[in-house]
Protein backbone atom coordinates (compact mmCIF):
# COMPACT_ATOMS: atom_id res chain seq x y z
CA UNK A 1 0.00 0.00 0.00
CA UNK A 2 2.55 2.23 1.14
CA UNK A 3 6.23 2.21 -0.57
CA UNK A 4 8.92 4.17 -0.24
CA UNK A 5 12.67 4.23 -1.97
CA UNK A 6 16.08 6.03 -0.61
CA UNK A 7 13.30 9.22 -0.22
CA UNK A 8 14.78 12.19 1.07
CA UNK A 9 13.77 15.68 2.33
CA UNK A 10 15.40 18.83 2.89
CA UNK A 11 13.94 22.04 4.21
CA UNK A 12 15.93 25.04 3.80
CA UNK A 13 16.10 27.47 6.52
CA UNK A 14 17.52 31.33 5.88
CA UNK A 15 21.13 30.33 4.27
CA UNK A 16 21.42 26.66 5.68
CA UNK A 17 19.71 23.38 4.57
CA UNK A 18 18.07 21.25 7.10
CA UNK A 19 18.13 17.62 5.84
CA UNK A 20 14.93 15.50 7.62
CA UNK A 21 14.60 12.72 5.66
CA UNK A 22 17.72 11.22 4.88
CA UNK A 23 17.44 7.64 2.31
CA UNK A 24 14.46 6.56 3.88
CA UNK A 25 13.01 2.99 2.66
CA UNK A 26 10.18 2.11 3.82
CA UNK A 27 7.29 -0.77 3.11
CA UNK A 28 3.82 -1.13 4.64
CA UNK A 29 1.72 -3.39 4.04
CA UNK A 30 -2.32 -3.16 3.42
CA UNK A 31 -4.00 -3.58 6.65
CA UNK A 32 -1.45 -3.24 8.65
CA UNK A 33 -1.38 -1.58 11.76
CA UNK A 34 2.31 0.64 12.37
CA UNK A 35 3.18 3.34 14.94
CA UNK A 36 6.22 5.25 14.17
CA UNK A 37 7.94 6.86 16.80
CA UNK A 38 11.17 8.54 17.57
CA UNK A 39 11.90 12.13 19.72
CA UNK A 40 11.41 15.38 18.61
CA UNK A 41 12.86 16.19 15.09
CA UNK A 42 13.32 12.85 14.21
CA UNK A 43 11.57 13.18 10.98
CA UNK A 44 7.87 11.82 12.50
CA UNK A 45 5.99 14.63 11.50
CA UNK A 46 8.23 15.36 7.89
CA UNK A 47 7.25 11.55 7.08
CA UNK A 48 3.72 11.92 7.94
CA UNK A 49 3.30 14.76 5.70
CA UNK A 50 4.97 13.23 2.62
CA UNK A 51 2.75 10.18 3.71
CA UNK A 52 -0.24 12.44 3.40
CA UNK A 53 0.61 14.24 0.21
CA UNK A 54 0.44 17.45 2.29
CA UNK A 55 4.64 17.86 1.46
CA UNK A 56 6.78 17.07 -1.23
CA UNK A 57 9.67 15.50 -1.07
CA UNK A 58 13.27 15.99 -2.58
CA UNK A 59 14.53 12.67 -4.24
CA UNK A 60 13.95 9.27 -4.11
CA UNK A 61 10.28 7.79 -4.73
CA UNK A 62 6.95 7.35 -2.93
CA UNK A 63 4.59 4.66 -4.38
CA UNK A 64 0.99 4.92 -2.69
CA UNK A 65 -1.63 2.08 -3.69
CA UNK A 66 0.35 0.92 -6.35
CA UNK A 67 0.58 4.75 -8.27
CA UNK A 68 4.11 7.26 -8.07
CA UNK A 69 3.38 10.07 -5.82
CA UNK A 70 6.03 12.60 -7.22
CA UNK A 71 5.69 15.61 -8.93
CA UNK A 72 2.05 15.88 -8.61
CA UNK A 73 -0.32 19.02 -9.17
CA UNK A 74 -2.24 20.08 -6.26
CA UNK A 75 -5.07 18.75 -8.32
CA UNK A 76 -3.85 15.64 -8.47
CA UNK A 77 -2.15 15.47 -4.98
CA UNK A 78 -5.79 15.90 -3.84
CA UNK A 79 -7.62 13.53 -5.57
CA UNK A 80 -4.90 11.00 -4.65
CA UNK A 81 -5.43 11.79 -1.03
CA UNK A 82 -9.09 11.89 -1.38
CA UNK A 83 -9.13 8.59 -3.02
CA UNK A 84 -6.51 6.97 -0.46
CA UNK A 85 -6.07 8.77 2.74
CA UNK A 86 -8.16 9.98 5.67
CA UNK A 87 -6.43 12.09 8.54
CA UNK A 88 -6.17 12.19 12.24
CA UNK A 89 -4.87 15.12 13.90
CA UNK A 90 -3.61 15.69 17.54
CA UNK A 91 -5.94 19.34 17.36
CA UNK A 92 -8.58 17.56 15.64
CA UNK A 93 -8.49 20.15 12.83
CA UNK A 94 -12.47 20.88 13.62
CA UNK A 95 -14.35 24.06 12.45
CA UNK A 96 -15.37 25.67 15.62
CA UNK A 97 -18.59 27.39 13.51
CA UNK A 98 -19.84 23.82 11.74
CA UNK A 99 -21.73 21.42 13.61
CA UNK A 100 -20.65 17.76 14.19
CA UNK A 101 -22.47 16.31 11.33
CA UNK A 102 -21.27 19.49 9.17
CA UNK A 103 -17.71 18.81 9.90
CA UNK A 104 -17.61 15.25 9.29
CA UNK A 105 -19.39 16.09 5.76
CA UNK A 106 -16.92 18.12 4.98
CA UNK A 107 -14.96 15.96 2.53
CA UNK A 108 -18.03 14.62 1.14
CA UNK A 109 -18.71 18.55 -0.42
CA UNK A 110 -15.61 19.02 -1.88
CA UNK A 111 -15.44 15.51 -3.35
CA UNK A 112 -19.25 16.93 -4.83
CA UNK A 113 -21.32 14.77 -2.73
CA UNK A 114 -25.03 16.07 -2.88
CA UNK A 115 -26.50 17.93 0.40
CA UNK A 116 -28.61 15.44 1.75
CA UNK A 117 -26.27 12.48 1.06
CA UNK A 118 -23.46 13.66 2.46
CA UNK A 119 -25.41 14.75 5.29
CA UNK A 120 -26.62 11.16 5.94
CA UNK A 121 -23.49 9.78 5.55
CA UNK A 122 -21.95 11.72 8.19
CA UNK A 123 -24.70 11.32 10.63
CA UNK A 124 -24.05 7.50 9.86
CA UNK A 125 -20.49 8.00 10.53
CA UNK A 126 -21.20 9.40 14.10
CA UNK A 127 -23.37 6.74 14.94
CA UNK A 128 -20.52 4.69 14.02
CA UNK A 129 -18.18 6.00 16.28
CA UNK A 130 -20.68 6.50 19.31
CA UNK A 131 -22.18 10.03 18.47
CA UNK A 132 -25.14 9.69 17.20
CA UNK A 133 -26.97 11.87 19.74
CA UNK A 134 -24.17 14.83 19.12
CA UNK A 135 -25.00 15.11 15.83
CA UNK A 136 -25.79 18.95 15.91
CA UNK A 137 -23.32 19.71 18.67
CA UNK A 138 -21.16 22.52 17.78
CA UNK A 139 -16.55 21.76 19.13
CA UNK A 140 -17.31 23.95 21.59
CA UNK A 141 -19.89 21.84 23.00
CA UNK A 142 -18.06 18.61 22.84
CA UNK A 143 -15.33 17.33 25.40
CA UNK A 144 -11.88 16.66 23.78
CA UNK A 145 -12.77 12.87 23.20
CA UNK A 146 -15.87 13.38 21.18
CA UNK A 147 -14.27 16.09 19.33
CA UNK A 148 -11.41 13.20 18.63
CA UNK A 149 -14.56 11.03 17.64
CA UNK A 150 -15.38 13.72 15.27
CA UNK A 151 -12.15 13.95 13.59
CA UNK A 152 -12.04 10.12 13.38
CA UNK A 153 -15.78 10.05 11.71
CA UNK A 154 -14.65 12.93 8.57
CA UNK A 155 -11.10 10.93 8.32
CA UNK A 156 -13.55 7.96 6.94
CA UNK A 157 -16.37 9.29 5.82
CA UNK A 158 -14.94 8.65 2.38
CA UNK A 159 -13.56 5.30 2.84
CA UNK A 160 -10.16 5.96 3.00
CA UNK A 161 -7.84 3.10 2.27
CA UNK A 162 -5.18 4.31 4.75
CA UNK A 163 -5.63 6.17 7.97
CA UNK A 164 -3.07 8.42 9.07
CA UNK A 165 -3.05 9.65 12.71
CA UNK A 166 -0.93 12.38 14.13
CA UNK A 167 -0.85 11.67 17.92
CA UNK A 168 -4.41 11.16 18.21
CA UNK A 169 -4.41 10.47 22.01
CA UNK A 170 -1.53 13.49 22.34
CA UNK A 171 -3.91 15.94 23.95
CA UNK A 172 -6.62 13.51 25.82
CA UNK A 173 -6.82 12.31 29.42
CA UNK A 174 -5.84 8.22 29.96
CA UNK A 175 -9.11 6.56 30.04
CA UNK A 176 -10.41 8.70 26.63
CA UNK A 177 -6.98 8.17 24.97
CA UNK A 178 -7.83 4.33 25.38
CA UNK A 179 -11.06 4.72 23.92
CA UNK A 180 -9.94 6.25 21.04
CA UNK A 181 -6.86 4.18 20.23
CA UNK A 182 -10.04 1.06 20.81
CA UNK A 183 -11.53 2.78 18.25
CA UNK A 184 -8.49 3.08 15.78
CA UNK A 185 -7.66 -0.77 15.94
CA UNK A 186 -11.68 -1.60 15.51
CA UNK A 187 -10.59 0.51 11.77
CA UNK A 188 -7.85 -1.53 11.05
CA UNK A 189 -10.11 -4.43 12.36
CA UNK A 190 -12.21 -3.79 9.36
CA UNK A 191 -8.96 -4.00 6.94
CA UNK A 192 -7.44 -0.55 6.57
CA UNK A 193 -3.85 0.14 6.82
CA UNK A 194 -3.57 2.55 9.96
CA UNK A 195 -0.29 4.62 10.61
CA UNK A 196 -0.31 6.26 13.94
CA UNK A 197 2.25 8.45 14.71
CA UNK A 198 2.86 9.21 18.67
CA UNK A 199 5.51 9.68 21.56
CA UNK A 200 3.51 7.17 23.91
CA UNK A 201 4.75 3.62 24.55
CA UNK A 202 1.51 3.07 25.56
CA UNK A 203 -0.49 3.12 22.38
CA UNK A 204 2.53 1.75 19.99
CA UNK A 205 2.50 -1.60 22.47
CA UNK A 206 -0.80 -1.87 21.24
CA UNK A 207 0.20 -1.59 17.39
CA UNK A 208 1.82 -4.74 15.23
CA UNK A 209 4.69 -2.90 14.04
CA UNK A 210 6.87 -0.37 15.53
CA UNK A 211 9.13 2.20 13.68
CA UNK A 212 11.91 4.16 15.46
CA UNK A 213 13.03 6.83 13.76
CA UNK A 214 16.42 8.65 14.18
CA UNK A 215 17.80 11.65 12.71
CA UNK A 216 16.03 11.28 9.79
CA UNK A 217 16.72 7.23 9.20
CA UNK A 218 15.14 4.08 9.96
CA UNK A 219 16.77 3.30 13.61
CA UNK A 220 14.61 -0.08 14.36
CA UNK A 221 11.74 -1.13 12.65
CA UNK A 222 10.08 -4.15 15.02
CA UNK A 223 7.18 -6.18 14.64
CA UNK A 224 5.59 -7.41 17.90
CA UNK A 225 2.76 -9.86 18.90
CA UNK A 226 -0.73 -8.64 20.97
CA UNK A 227 -1.17 -5.58 18.85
Amino acid sequence: MIRLEALNKSYVMSEHSLHVLKDLSLEIAEGELVAIMGSSGSGKSTLLNVLGLLDRYDSGAYHLGGKLARDLSETEAAKLRNSHLGFVFQSFHLLPFKTAVENVALPLYYSGVARRKRNAMAASMLERVGLGDRLDHLPSQLSGGQKQRVAIARALVTDPKVLLADEPTGALDSQTSTEILELLLEVNAEGRTVVIVTHEPDVAARTRRVIHLADGRIGEDRRQEGG
